[in-house]
């Protein structure tokens, strides 16, 4: 991966880290890094990020997802890397899934 080039990180975060204000930590920690992309909850209790940007700082997301906020107990982050698709303008939470 080249560091100038922006790519897309997709990650599933388990363990307590629904009711505990882990989407507005996501979202903080995101727009600090200038990335793109969305975070929302899902049904089964685990959280869904999708974010674009450079790889270093989708590396850097990746370590606060692993950490999360002080409220949260993560137990797994599942993720993939792939090329940007370069259509998200910003970074929102989303409706639960």
């Amino acid at each position: 991966m080249t560091e100038d080039k922006d790519y897309r990180l997709h990650a599933f975060v388990s363990g307590r880290v629904q009711g505990v204000g882990f989407r507005y930590f996501v979202l903080r920690e995101a727009q600090d890094l200038h990335l793109t992309g969305w975070v929302r909850n899902l049904h089964d209790g685990r959280v869904e990020v999708v974010a674009e940007g450079t790889h270093p700082a989708l590396n850097q997301l990746l370590i606060k997802l692993r950490q999360g906020p002080v409220s949260a107990d993560v137990r797994d982050v599942d993720y993939e890397f792939s090329d940007a698709r370069n259509d998200l303008s910003s970074f929102s939470p989303r409706q639960t899934a």
